[in-house]
Parts: structure tokens; sequence; C-alpha cells
């Protein structure tokens, strides 16, 4: 077999950027393609090679054939794919899947500059992505993953203590990074096929643990004025912060937005308006929620309670612009995770709240009291939806049944017939002679106490 030297026809001439051939003399057999790659007979076969200079290796591949025409068009078209892939910025060997994360990750962001989805959803979505990556390890291949690979993930996720909704949250999550990587042409996978996991169980107590008590949450309520008084914290500074996350509480109790919702409220999204009843002026908070704030995306305005917080606050915290942060010491700078839970859970401690950690109380589960004590004034799920930014199915069959005198109530429900042959609603206690006794009537009863302090009350 005669030996090929390069030529620049017209048919090779196509243009090779960085990827001229390392070698210009060939021996019998190797054929150049494009001035950039080669292919010669090994064996029966002929094969591909291309130097690849920005990774540094060579590109090799077998044609699978004996002809040598058929393997000179094979080997254009693998040239070709190799081309136009370095030209788009993707690489022929595998990345790892820590650099598939870091990619996604920059891609993500594009979504938050935009605003499609805040901050806080991606930061969820690197936490997400960092437990993948201890599971599959930071250097494996990405080009060498299985759609089997994570048929284990949930079992070390359980072990870890997670629960599963979260399990499934971050399943979504990495089968998001593995489409968009497909995508991308840096896996031959689209997704894991991850085991179903068990359907939960709504009826269970998760968010009753996770939630606070009528009775403990007076004595939070109780215990806050004095943990930001001055006979208990002589240090100004300090004590600011502490009524700074004291309102965060009764704002959050009082309101039932989201974390992430109450942390980047501003005060032109607040208006304080004064309503009669009974007699009685009662402050409520009318509060905007801005779409590009709220986890579903959605703009919503209602009113609340805690009226009377947002004054003290205004008191606390003078001159403040309507573009200033609520929570934040100099309106500027968002309270940080770390002072709210520092000073929650002191303030949990110190009610004799000590259990907070086992029963998962966090600073969210302010808007699941919130949610449960609403659904036990009588509201219904759609008010409460529209409240709270969530759907009426969700409030249905997740809180309407996580709260004793909920249920005792239903087991009581009876009716009666009037003398004009409607029917009207009561209580078994009512077909019951003596009364009931004192101890079932305090279970009915609703522990929900006015959460707004006096206007006497001493601020420092």
């Amino acid at each position: 077999m005669k030996s090929h030297n390069p030529v620049t026809t017209a048919a090779n001439s196509f243009p090779v950027s960085n990827m001229e051939l390392r070698k210009q003399q060939f021996k019998p057999g190797e054929i150049p393609i494009y001035d950039a790659a080669v292919i010669y007979m090994r064996g029966d076969y002929w094969q591909f090679r291309m130097w690849l200079q920005g990774e540094g290796k060579y590109a090799r591949k077998s044609l699978n054939t004996r002809s040598e025409s058929t393997a000179v068009e094979r080997g254009k078209a693998a040239y070709f794919e190799i081309y136009t892939n370095a030209k788009q910025g993707r690489t022929y060997f595998s990345i790892t899947t820590k650099q598939g994360v870091a990619l996604f990750i920059q891609h993500r962001q594009k979504d938050v500059d935009a605003g499609r989805i805040v901050s806080g959803r991606l930061g969820t979505i690197q936490t997400h992505l960092q437990h993948w990556l201890k599971f599959i390890g930071a250097t494996t291949k990405l080009k060498e993953l299985d759609r089997t690979d994570c048929a284990d993930y949930q079992n070390f996720r359980i072990k870890a203590g997670t629960k599963r909704t979260t399990i499934s949250n971050e399943q979504s999550t990495i089968n998001a990074l593995m489409r968009w990587l497909f995508r991308q042409q840096e896996t031959p996978i689209d997704g894991f096929d991850f085991p179903a996991l068990p359907k939960l169980d709504r009826q269970d107590d998760s968010i009753r643990r996770a939630t606070l008590t009528g009775t403990e949450w007076r004595n939070i309520f109780v215990y806050m004025r004095r943990y930001c008084s001055q006979a208990e914290c002589s240090d100004s500074e300090q004590r600011m912060l502490r009524q700074l996350v004291r309102h965060w509480i009764l704002i959050a109790a009082n309101s039932g937005l989201r974390t992430g919702e109450q942390r980047q409220l501003r005060w032109s999204d607040v208006a304080v308006e004064a309503q009669q009843l009974n007699g009685k002026t009662i402050q409520l908070a009318r509060i905007r929620v801005r779409a590009e704030t709220s986890k579903v995306r959605q703009s919503r305005t209602f009113l609340c309670r805690g009226g009377d917080c947002f004054v003290r606050m205004r008191r606390l915290w003078p001159n403040r612009p309507p573009s200033a942060l609520v929570f934040s010491l100099d309106g500027e700078k968002q309270l940080s995770e770390r002072n709210l839970l520092e000073q929650f859970y002191a303030i949990l401690t110190a009610a004799g709240i000590t259990d907070f950690a086992q029963r998962q109380i966090v600073p969210y589960s302010l808007r699941h009291f919130m949610i449960t004590q609403r659904v036990m004034a009588g509201l219904s799920y759609g008010q409460i939806a529209e409240m709270c930014g969530t759907s009426a199915l969700h409030v249905a069959n997740t809180y309407y049944h996580v709260n004793d005198q909920m249920r005792l109530t239903s087991a009581l429900a009876d009716f009666a017939h009037n003398a004009d042959g409607t029917i009207r609603t009561t209580t078994l206690w009512e077909h019951m002679k003596p009364a009931p006794p004192t101890a079932a009537l305090d279970l009915l009863e609703v522990e929900w106490q006015d959460q707004q302090p006096d206007d006497d009350e001493d601020l420092d």
C-alpha cells in the first residue's frame, strides 16, 4: 500500500483551528483526514486518530470497516463531529460529575439573574447536588454513568436521617441535572431510574411534631418580652438583634410567610390598616409578596394580624426608606440564617421547648403553626391557601388532621332537626345529660391568644 502525504485540495481544506496533525510524515496505510486527523489500519480494520490540543489527548476509535473508501468517509464524519462539538465548547473525553454540576449551577444562575427562580432555590439545588456528589463520587466520569447507578441513593440518604420528601426532591434535582447534561452531550443518559419511594402517609404526625402547641406559643410569646429587655441583655446591639428576631417570630406566626419571602420583605411591601371589631381598633397588616421573592413565582397580597408589630418596628428602626428590608439591622443586609437560628433556638430553650431538635422545629414551623390555627379558626382551605401562597388541596391534605382538637371536633359533630324540617349542626354534648366533663370541654378550647403586646410595653 502506498504512502499518503497531506494534501490541500478543496475537499481536504476544512478549517481545523487547534486540531492540526502532530505528524507530517505518514507510514504506509495511514491516510490524513482534513490535515487534522488520520486513519490507519490495525489488524484487519481501519482506525481513526485525532489530536485534541485543548484536551492534550488523542481521540481514537475503530471505524469498523476493512474498506479504505468507507474508512475515509467515516473518518471525515468523525472529524466533523469532534470539530463541531469543540467549536461549541464540548469535550471529547468525559468531564467529571463535579465539573458537570458546576456547569449546571452556572446555567441555573442565569435563571436567577432573569428572575425565573429565586436565589434561595439555587442554593437548594446546590445542596441537593452536593449530597449526590458524595454518593456518586466527585471524580466519576459522566460518560461512564449508567441509568442504574443511583439505585441505592435512597438508602444512602435514609441512613443519614433524611426525610422521604427531601429525598424525592433531591432525586428530581439530580435528574434535572442529567437531562441538561444529556442535551449538552456530556453524558449518554438523560436520567437515573430511581426506585419508587414508599407513598407518604399524609395522616401521620410529622407536621404536628414540627409545629407548636398553643401552650408552647404562649410561653414563647410571654418570654420574648423579657428576652429583649435591658435587664436580660445589657448590650444595646445584641438587644436590637433580639428585637429583630422577636418580631420575625411574631410576624411569621401571624402571616404564615415562607422564610425566603419574609427575609426579602421590604417596607414598600407592607401597609398597616386599622379595623374596628366589637368596638375595638385592631391593626392589621396588608402584605404584598412579590413574584420574584415567592417560591411559586406568583405575587399575592393578603391581610393578617400583626399590624402592631410593624408599627413597633417602625419605632425601633425609624426613617427607613420604602426600599429598605424589613428584617434587617441596617435596612440593606438580610437577617442572616445563623443569627436567626441562634436566637430562635435560645428562645425555644428558655421557653421550655428543649426537644426542638427531635421534633425538627425550625423557623418554618411558625408557618405550620399559623396554618393550623387558621384551620382551627374555621377558615376555608381556599382562604388559607390564598393567604399562604399554596393550594387548597395541600392545606386540606396536610393540616386538617394534625390537631387533636380538630379530631375531637370531627368526632363530636352531630345534627338536629328543626321544627320546620331543616337540619342544624350541633355537637354530641347537646344530646347528653348531665353536662359534659370539664376536661373534654378544655380539649375543644382553641388555644390561640392575641399575639400583640400592650401598647405601653417597655421596648428596652
